[in-house]
């Protein structure tokens, strides 16, 4: 008997060492963990429940019938964070460059499997070549197996994937079907194709950095919800994110003890808002202070900062924050913004998390490049988004909120639950002194700023929308917090019945 057991040990000792120890040091060398490595800082010590650890290839073409390693590329199981179960898989970059062949695969397609039926959220963690070339079709069927249950699995358990390592081909093509990514500064990659294949077809020369490194997908491209600075950092804050997010679709948001007063007061959100209504101001400011404790988990911060969208907690649940930023482009909306937050509130919504939202919008951002760039349907998609809603939506008109704009952010007409302004708030079609030259075209200089005062006077705050009940309350800035959360203990029930149908339309 003890032979067997420590044959066993043997081989989980051979399993877990993947490509051997100098493949590890090199890994270890371009400042990257191991997938083993990375597994034990991402779960609760000692809570990793491993799944086909002695699972090998099947193929026996170019010599790959000689070059058998245990694990084949990917560590799989489960375990938990905070001691809320989650399933994973993480690509072993030192077995075959992390590339994927068919049985590689369905230790993936496993995972995800028990993840729906257990319906616990699912965290890949990428390090990877691709598809193994060696195995061609059979590669390629994997990965269509594993895009099929990432699409199932949409909107029932929540999906994060974490890029720690060059990924190409198939390998960002289901991260794009979870619902976050995040990436490693300086040793992460996401393209389609490399720099050898873009050089090849259009004569490019482009390093990957350039090409789809993690401040081109955060930044610029938007593929990417955040970066950070190495692999403890990333996978830390991973384990962060997950605390703010349900387990499944019909779990409801977690709720953590706080000890912060749901009734809490704060004078200085009383000064917040300048008396130059054209002077910027930080809207986070704002959700810091209305959040529990002032913790924030913003989402795609480097990408469309013109709008704020995160996870904070009121009373010791989870909301989604969606905030126009006055310091970024005066808060106007535009393509990057519209589909940033639609995103989001879609997310939100498919997870039963409330949100909250804080408008200072003066419109549209005009222009050819916005128009030629589908701003009208990128725009839909917001509309879309906040008009499908069936979560409790409340929502805080802090300064402008200005034309069309008014109306997709979260307006009482477009479904919205409880709708506040503060004193300041500007509700209208237009500014004032674009409004008047338009209604009094032709007029002297005196009389337009004499029609100037009085369309100010009139139109520039929150009374007109809440004389007819567009806005439920004008609150005192000092108690938004007290109000949003007596708001959302009030909603907590809502429940809204929607025509049955396949799935809707969206603007894509």
């Amino acid at each position: 008997m003890k032979d067997i057991l420590d044959r066993l040990d043997a081989r989980r000792g051979e399993a877990r060492l993947g490509g051997g120890q100098k493949r590890i040091d090199a890994q270890h060398g371009r400042g990257k963990l191991t997938a083993r490595e990375r597994i034990e800082l991402l779960l609760d010590k000692g809570s990793f429940e491993e799944l086909d650890m002695f699972v090998e290839h099947r193929s026996a073409d170019f010599g790959m019938e000689k070059q058998k390693i245990p694990g084949d590329g990917v560590v799989t199981g489960w375990g938990t964070i905070n001691g809320r179960t989650v399933y994973l898989f993480s690509k072993d970059f030192t077995v075959f460059g992390g590339s994927l062949s068919e049985a590689h695969a369905q230790k993936i397609v496993k995972v995800q499997d028990m993840a729906m039926k257990a319906r616990c959220p699912v965290i890949g963690l990428f390090d990877a070549g691709g598809a193994r070339i060696q195995e061609g079709v059979a590669a390629l069927g994997g990965y269509g197996e594993v895009f099929k249950r990432n699409v199932i699995a949409s909107g029932v358990v929540p999906q994060i994937s974490v890029i720690m390592g060059p990924c190409a081909g198939g390998d960002v093509y289901s991260p794009a079907m979870t619902d976050f990514i995040f990436m490693v500064r300086d040793t992460s990659y996401m393209f389609v194709t490399g720099p050898d294949v873009v050089k090849t077809v259009t004569n490019e020369v482009v390093t990957a950095e350039e090409l789809g490194g993690a401040s081109v997908h955060t930044a610029k491209s938007g593929v990417a919800d955040g970066s950070f600075e190495n692999d403890v950092e990333c996978l830390l804050q991973m384990r962060r994110l997950v605390d703010f997010l349900p387990s499944n679709n019909e779990a409801g948001p977690p709720t953590w003890p706080s000890l912060d007063e749901a009734d809490r007061i704060d004078e200085s959100l009383d000064t917040l808002i300048p008396d130059n209504p054209n002077k910027p101001y930080d809207i986070k400011e704002l959700i810091v202070k209305v959040a529990d404790e002032g913790d924030f988990f913003e989402i795609s911060q480097a990408f469309a900062k013109n709008i704020v969208t995160g996870f904070g907690r009121i009373a010791g649940a989870t909301v989604g924050f969606v905030a126009n930023q006055p310091m970024v482009l005066a808060g106007v909306l535009d393509s990057d913004a519209s589909r940033k937050a639609a995103r989001f509130v879609r997310f939100c919504d498919a997870f039963n998390i409330p949100i909250v939202t804080f408008v200072d919008v003066p419109g549209f951002l005009p222009g050819t490049d916005q128009e030629y760039g589908g701003l009208i349907k990128h725009g839909a998609k917001l509309l879309f988004a906040y008009s499908q809603c069936t979560v409790p939506l409340v929502t805080v008109i802090t300064r402008k909120a200005f034309g069309g704009a008014y109306d997709v952010m979260a307006s009482k007409h477009i479904g919205a639950d409880m709708n506040y302004a503060w004193p300041t708030a500007q509700i209208a079609v237009m500014g004032a002194k674009g409004a008047v030259e338009i209604i009094f075209r032709g007029g002297t200089a005196e009389e337009i700023a004499a029609q100037t005062k009085q369309y100010e006077d009139r139109f520039l705050s929150p009374f007109v929308a809440a004389e007819r009940g567009y806005i439920d309350d004008v609150i005192m800035p000092h108690a938004t917090r007290k109000r949003i959360a007596r708001a959302l203990a009030m909603l907590k029930n809502k429940h809204v019945e929607v025509p049955r149908k396949k799935h809707d339309n969206l603007p894509v």
